[in-house]
């Protein structure tokens, strides 16, 4: 991300994988409110799910801050603030997080030889995996933790999540659970790793509320539209989904340009955060709901 101003909107496509990059735009639709069917009841961060899934968050944002993150990592805060290289920060934040998580010394977190492979899914791994294939083990621990920090419910995992009865559903929590088994706190790793990219962008660029994301697809009917008007939608989007910064790279993933203003609360991760980690260098992870977006054809 840059440290100037960007631009608004964001759209979701429930039947292609979430990480193909696309994008939408922001108008005055109505039907802001986030359905019941998509949220849980609590979450655990200071916006309750029904508002921080809305069309009235993408268009008024607030802080989001996930219970006791702040308080248990102060440490790592303070010295952030007294480093100016953002790229020395986010190698601080590296470090912290393998020295905090023993991730090199999984012996000391009381992990046997036996769980040692499991132990290495850690947060870069889980990112990487979400990127080439976000209908995985790492994607269904990502949706997981979403639907458990911030209260939006996975609405496609390699297909639509409608019963949660159904086999679908059933898979998708196996793999979460697959995820997430013998690892050490690997949903606390990505509680951190959210905290840092908020701070990052606090930092490097406090007067940007939102930033213009892009998303391609070619199965535009396949989206969950709450309304329309003309060219514009408002859209509920997967819990977790991938966007890109350009319109060109959205364009490579499908002939509609969904086009959206995403809260800078609501983006998890971007490449430029902390660089090599995900493989596309104009992608970003954007936490989902009720998004206004534009819709445009190549």
């Amino acid at each position: 991300m840059t440290e100037k101003s960007q631009k608004d909107n964001a759209v979701e496509d429930t039947g292609k994988p979430d990480n193909a990059p696309g994008v939408c735009r922001a108008a005055d639709n109505d039907s802001p409110s986030l359905p019941r069917y998509a949220r849980l009841p609590i979450n655990r961060c200071n916006v309750p799910p029904v508002i921080l899934g809305s069309l009235t968050f993408q268009r008024h944002p607030t802080p989001l801050q996930l219970d006791s993150v702040a308080e248990l990592h102060a440490d790592l805060f303070r010295r952030l603030d007294a480093i100016d290289d953002r790229a020395v920060r986010a190698e601080a934040f590296r470090d912290y997080v393998t020295v905090r998580f023993c991730l090199e010394s999984l012996e000391e977190a009381g992990l046997s030889e036996r769980s040692r492979g499991r132990a290495k899914a850690n947060w870069m791994r889980v990112i990487r995996g979400w990127s080439f294939d976000s209908d995985g083990r790492e994607g269904a621990v990502l949706k997981g933790w979403v639907e458990s920090r911030f209260g939006l419910l996975a609405r496609f995992h390699g297909e639509p999540l409608r019963d949660f009865s159904g086999r679908g559903y059933l898979r998708y929590q196996e793999m979460r659970s697959a995820g997430l088994y013998g690892t050490n706190a690997l949903e606390s790793q990505l509680d951190l790793l959210y905290a840092f990219s908020q701070y990052e962008y606090r930092r490097r660029a406090p007067e940007t509320k939102w930033i213009e994301l892009f998303r391609g697809t070619n199965r535009i009917n396949e989206h969950e539209v709450l309304n329309k008007s003309g060219r514009r939608q408002v859209v509920l989007f997967n819990n977790l989904t991938s966007f890109s910064s350009s319109r060109e790279r959205a364009g490579e993933f499908g002939d509609t340009i969904l086009a959206t203003r995403v809260p800078v609360e609501k983006v998890f991760f971007s490449h430029a955060l902390i660089p090599g980690v995900l493989k596309g260098e104009e992608e970003y992870l954007v936490i989902g709901g009720v998004y206004d977006v534009s819709l445009a054809t190549l």
